[in-house]
């Protein structure tokens, strides 16, 4: 029987994350509005959830760069699911090994791996590493190698959960039965921690579906250009309404821009995906992070 303080306690949670929630929606419902708002009124008066006049102007613009943006979404799709398998491939493995706190040398290799999230090596050596002696420049692994390894938060969250929400009877178990290191991390450790995995996942899939900066590094636009993914292509767009707002260049009139509108509607088009495929892992994430970051 619940009593009546806890239903007051009950009733006020709700009610303030009924408000939270509005306050993280209402933002994006303003994004997509000022998407379809007249340019000229959104300038003349401002952002609105009630705009004087309706436009598609900016995704009308926009269009005229379909065939890039299909090819950079399929590029995109193509970065990030490769990205991302690999990448919780290699830090579920090597967390693995962490987790193993009898293996000689684990604890040294704990440190190396913790000292990267404090120190790394600048983006001029890492600039030059990737480009003269790895060769990734003007090709598909410029957009994905640079991530595989940036995380060691990551491989310690997946650490402290095979450490602490994987019983080691389950391990030595196994090992009665004569299974070894790799039939028990693909048959037993990675079937119990889908959760954890999922939120590494869906953490990695935003960061290689927002990046743009190694596109920026890594492509250059006459050689590496057919490689764009859609932010790239975004930025690139942006950047062009900026210069031709701003220098009426190709005697385009900056009132035929839009250039207010347009910015919005690029945004819009970035996140879309990311909102429709969040919900799907939505429940492994909140469980991930809280079992994961259990402390021994």
């Amino acid at each position: 029987m619940i009593s009546r303080d806890q239903k007051r306690w009950q009733m006020a949670a709700h009610v303030v994350l009924a408000v939270s929630s509005a306050l993280a929606l209402l933002p994006f419902i303003l994004l997509v509005i000022i998407s379809f708002t007249d340019d000229k009124t959104a300038i003349e008066n401002g952002y609105s959830y009630l705009p004087a006049k309706w436009s598609t102007g900016a995704y009308e613009y926009l269009l005229q760069s379909a065939d890039k943006f299909v090819r950079a979404y399929g590029m995109t799709i193509l970065v990030t699911l490769i990205g991302t398998t690999v990448c919780v491939i290699i830090t579920s493995m090597l967390a693995y090994m962490l987790s193993k706190r009898s293996l000689p040398g684990v604890k040294v290799l704990n440190f190396i791996v913790v000292f990267t999230m404090l120190f790394n090596g600048g983006l001029v050596p890492t600039y030059m590493i990737y480009t003269t002696v790895f060769h990734i420049k003007n090709t598909i692994w410029g957009l994905i190698v640079p991530n595989l390894m940036m995380s060691a938060f990551m491989i310690m969250l997946v650490r402290n959960y095979f450490e602490h929400s994987i019983p080691e009877e389950l391990y030595e178990s196994a090992r009665i039965d004569g299974a070894g290191e790799f039939c028990i991390f693909f048959k037993i450790v990675i079937p119990l921690s889908v959760p954890i995995l999922a939120t590494v996942g869906l953490m990695t899939g935003i960061s290689y579906w927002n990046d743009w900066q190694n596109g920026l590094y890594y492509l250059a636009k006459d050689k590496g250009g057919h490689l764009y993914t859609i932010q790239n292509i975004l930025n690139e767009i942006n950047t062009n309404i900026a210069f031709l707002a701003s220098y009426n260049a190709g005697g385009v009139s900056s009132a035929d821009l839009p250039t207010a509108t347009a910015r919005m509607a690029i945004a819009v088009i970035g996140i879309l995906p990311i909102i429709v495929i969040y919900p799907f892992f939505q429940k492994y994430f909140a469980k991930g992070l809280v079992m994961g970051a259990v402390k021994g």
